[in-house]
């Protein structure tokens, strides 16, 4: 490789780079904040926290890799342009198309992983990250349920223990709340078992009372029950996904599958790759700056850029599923005129209309 490619690979990469983590960073604040926001509503256990927090996080790079693509070439370009390294290269016959290898040597790689996460890592973290909740929340003991500590649960309702045997089946002084509609059950025992029955959550209870009545409101129809045994079946998330869920199978899968909301969904999977060449094509072009001229601009133009791009894409996925546009249409109406005007911006950038014309 020359020397002016590596030196300008390097550049892009650095900057690239820098940008990637900087949105990743803030991401993961995201996501933290909507992790704990779904535990403390009881949907997902506490001890799933770093293993969701890393699976979401895959099934978000196809959208954040190609930010940072166009965020870090942005800043590699017009750093060259600002410090008047992309004059001196023009000087010496070096334009925008000579520059073109050490785009590709830092762009191809980013495009190969957008597609893998979003073709196949990000679906298949998807399933896990669901799977994993669904498990955790059959048990006890990993959805987060600890002596002395009351712990949502999946449903809305409250329970604790007051001892539990290490592996979770065995427990003392329990207390049990529920509220469904507009009544509300509270059941507390001297010691339980927790057992499965076909795959559903049972909880018996031995010694205790029952009270069940309205949760508001003047009626006093409560009732009250002393137990030897109460057996109940914990409640679920009520989250199961459906095996024909076009967000939790294989790409593969999609292709063969006639229904809209298949393939919109395919067609979501397709576009990220395609819209990070068009972001990276544009970036040269947009980077492009005066000794004097302030970049911040650029930035915004290419920001707003990214944000309408991506607005389209889900409203276009949207109209897919409820099949306001046919299958055939996909996303092409807006990947191929963006790739298009990407293309013939970078063509055109830098090349002298006239002799003594404005670049």
């Amino acid at each position: 490789m020359p020397k002016l490619d590596r030196y300008l690979s390097a550049e892009f990469s650095r900057a690239v780079v820098a940008a990637l983590v900087v949105l990743v960073m803030v991401s993961l604040g995201g996501l933290f904040a909507d992790l704990i926001g779904e535990m403390a509503r009881g949907k997902v256990p506490p001890v799933l926290l770093l293993s969701q927090l890393g699976l979401r996080l895959l099934g978000y790079l196809p959208l954040i890799l190609p930010l940072a693509l166009l965020l870090g070439l942005l800043l590699g370009v017009g750093r060259l342009y600002r410090d008047s390294e992309m004059y001196a290269l023009a000087a010496v016959g070096v334009g925008p198309a000579r520059v073109l290898p050490a785009l590709a040597v830092v762009t191809l790689p980013v495009l190969l992983v957008v597609a893998v996460c979003s073709l196949w890592l990000g679906p298949w973290a998807n399933r896990l990250a669901r799977g994993m909740v669904i498990e955790a929340n059959k048990n006890l003991l990993v959805a987060g349920l600890e002596p002395g500590r009351f712990t949502p649960l999946a449903n809305g309702g409250v329970a604790y223990v007051g001892q539990m045997s290490n592996d979770g089946t065995q427990l003392a002084r329990v207390f049990m709340f529920h509220e469904r509609a507009d009544r509300l059950d509270v059941v507390t025992a001297r010691s339980g078992e927790l057992y499965r029955d076909h795959g559903a959550r049972m909880l018996a209870l031995v010694d205790g009372f029952r009270v069940e009545g309205p949760a508001a409101g003047p009626d006093l129809d409560y009732r009250l029950m002393r137990y030897r045994r109460n057996e109940m079946e914990l409640p679920s998330s009520g989250d199961t996904p459906r095996l024909d869920d076009p967000e939790l199978l294989p790409t593969p899968a999609l292709l063969g599958n006639p229904a809209p909301a298949a393939q919109a969904e395919l067609h979501w999977r397709i576009a990220p790759p395609l819209l990070a060449l068009a972001l990276a094509l544009l970036a040269v072009p947009l980077a492009r700056t005066g000794p004097r001229q302030s970049r911040h601009g650029a930035m915004l133009l290419a920001f707003l850029v990214y944000l309408v791009s991506l607005f389209l894409m889900v409203l276009g996925t949207q109209w897919l599923a409820e099949g306001r546009i046919p299958a055939a249409a996909g996303l092409w109406w807006l990947l191929l005129p963006l790739l298009a005007l990407a293309a013939f911006r970078y063509a055109r950038d830098g090349r002298l209309t006239r002799p003594g014309g404005r670049r």
